[in-house]
């Protein structure tokens, strides 16, 4: 019976393996010449932490990332340190001198103000209340002390943006163009 046992034990693992190639997406590195930057959009996951780059349908890349409080609660108004959620554009990009890069989203939207005034018409929000904005994906604060490690410990740290380690946000920086569509989920 043991040697049965073996036989399903490998059976099941063998295919499981052929699916784990993830792990290499997240050291493959990419040059803007390797991928379209027009068909590139990235998928912001806050539940798993992860940036994910796809080129149009297939997976190019996966970037660890943290956010700004630990409850990881969608952006309701200025200084509640959420991260927000929706689809976003990338509005202009820039070197940093505190963050290396700097990636700003189109926060907020359209949407996000429609999301605003309805939670000020329930009373849910003060009829006096900021939605904030200046919302984007950076490195991470070196002059501050933050470093990588706060990324790969998923300490969250930033007033509501997405940081990444500054080799990560560096590469992204270089891939994606301003335009480019960036989904965040929980």
């Amino acid at each position: 019976m043991p040697r049965y046992s073996w036989c399903i034990l490998l059976l099941v693992l063998i295919p499981l393996a052929g699916f784990n190639n993830e792990s290499g997406l997240y050291t493959v590195k990419l040059r803007p010449t390797d991928i379209d930057a027009d068909k590139v959009f990235l998928l912001v996951d806050k539940s798993d932490y992860r940036l994910y780059l796809y080129e149009d349908v297939t997976l190019r890349k996966i970037y660890k990332v943290v956010f700004g409080s630990r409850d990881l609660q969608d952006k309701l108004i200025q200084g509640d340190r959420q991260t927000p959620e929706g689809t976003f554009h990338i509005q202009s990009k820039r070197y940093d001198g505190r963050w290396s890069r700097f990636m700003l989203l189109d926060y907020p939207n359209e949407r996000s103000w429609a999301r605003f005034h309805q939670l000020q018409q329930q009373g849910r929000l003060a009829a006096n209340a900021d939605i904030g904005g200046g919302i984007g994906i950076h490195g991470v604060e070196y002059a501050s002390g933050i470093r990588d490690a706060y990324v790969d410990s998923r300490i969250n740290w930033t007033l509501g943006c997405v940081s990444m380690k500054n080799a990560d946000v560096n590469e992204l920086y270089d891939i994606i163009k301003v335009g480019t569509p960036v989904v965040i989920r929980r």
